[in-house]
């Protein structure tokens, strides 16, 4: 149940509505929790989108278990990540084609301009030892 709050207080949150009402219904949600099984499930997405894909869903993850996180920015961190990563869409591709993945890709873009500024150079280093891990060493860029 919780996804599905999660899922529409992001929705309402893109369409401008207010979700005051639909927090109240989280004050209780164990993030801990539902931060580590989403980080289980973000594993196998990741090795099959690749290192960049992964990246915003990675920055989004250690926003999201950051102390310093507001409520709604959690919701809408979990949401945006579960959206992307389960093969459940509003729009879906088979139906809409183009917009059935630009829907993803709006909820990632709106999310990220309202938790950029939480992206410490701790998140950072923590995204890419967590790339490292999982991709191997990214090589850096030779100057010749």
């Amino acid at each position: 149940m919780t996804t599905i709050i999660c899922i529409t207080i992001l929705a309402y949150w893109l369409l401008g509505k207010d979700v005051r009402s639909l927090l109240e219904k989280l004050k209780t949600v164990d993030w801990h929790g539902k931060a580590t099984d989403l980080y289980r499930k973000l594993k196998p997405y990741a090795l099959k989108a690749g290192r960049t894909a992964t990246k915003p869903l990675l920055q989004f993850y250690y926003v999201m278990t950051d102390r310093n996180t507001s409520t709604l920015d959690r919701v809408l961190v979990y949401a945006a990540i579960i959206y992307t990563i389960y093969p459940v869409s509003i729009l879906p591709y088979a139906v809409y084609k183009l917009l059935g993945l630009m829907d993803e890709g709006a909820a990632i873009v709106y999310v990220y301009k309202k938790v950029k500024s939480k992206l410490t150079p701790e998140i950072e280093q923590k995204v890419n030892d967590t790339l490292d891990e999982w991709f191997g060493i990214y090589p850096a860029l030779a100057i010749v």
